[in-house]
């Protein structure tokens, strides 16, 4: 075995318990790997463990790896702030996007979609902290948002993905993940569906667990130190 196998077995452990811990299923719960910045064979590594979902940042980065390792079968998400150049690349080669937060992305993105392809899954990045050097729609925004995202016709909203303050207490990140439970909640009364929460990373995952998170986005645990290939 090796070190990766043996953190994803450890990973997926915790992820059990915290489910558990809260009357939820493992397999409620999405692993995503954060691959970016990690090597091509530590990626093989972790889809020979049985792991399939992996997220990227950057796209030509992305990109490379896509070709490298187009003969498996891996499932990738965009979790980078998207640029509008990189729409089109984005489009037509991700599965999913965490991270839209403007209008401007989503029509974009769904322009850009081929149609052959399976409408793409989407979430929309929500800044609950309003915090400048982060990415995210403020909260007065979302439902706006949320509705326009809706109606695209090559888009499928799943969902809402968070990210709480770096210096944030567990306290605070708790109530960021409640808030954005919450936030979900409201647009489902308003008519507007969606059964993905993005939330909780290497250092909060279990946390995000307990608070609700249906995907957990996870690399230094995983991976370790990132080492770009």
């Amino acid at each position: 075995m090796t070190q990766i196998t043996d953190h994803l077995a450890e990973i997926r452990d915790r992820i059990a318990k915290a489910a558990t811990a809260v009357g939820r299923s493992a397999d409620d719960v999405m692993l995503l790997a954060v691959s970016k910045q990690q090597s091509i064979d530590a990626i093989k590594e972790a889809w020979q463990a049985g792991q399939r979902p992996f997220a990227e940042s950057f796209v030509q980065e992305a990109l490379n790896k896509m070709r490298h390792l187009e003969h498996l079968n891996i499932e990738w998400h965009f979790i980078g702030r998207v640029q509008a150049n990189k729409t089109r690349a984005i489009a037509e080669h991700f599965r999913w996007v965490h991270t839209i937060d403007r209008a401007k992305i989503a029509t974009r993105l769904n322009a850009h979609r081929p149609e052959h392809a399976p409408a793409l899954n989407v979430l929309i990045q929500v800044n609950q902290g309003g915090e400048s050097q982060k990415a995210g729609v403020a909260v007065t925004g979302l439902r706006e948002l949320a509705e326009l995202v809706a109606t695209q016709p090559r888009l499928l909203l799943r969902g809402l993905m968070t990210i709480p303050p770096n210096t944030a207490s567990d306290a605070q990140k708790a109530r960021h993940f409640e808030g954005l439970r919450n936030l979900a909640e409201e647009l489902s009364r308003q008519g507007i569906e969606m059964d993905v929460l993005s939330m909780g990373m290497s250092a909060d995952f279990e946390l995000a667990i307990r608070h609700g998170s249906s995907c957990v986005r996870v690399g230094t645990a995983l991976f370790g130190h990132r080492k770009v290939s």
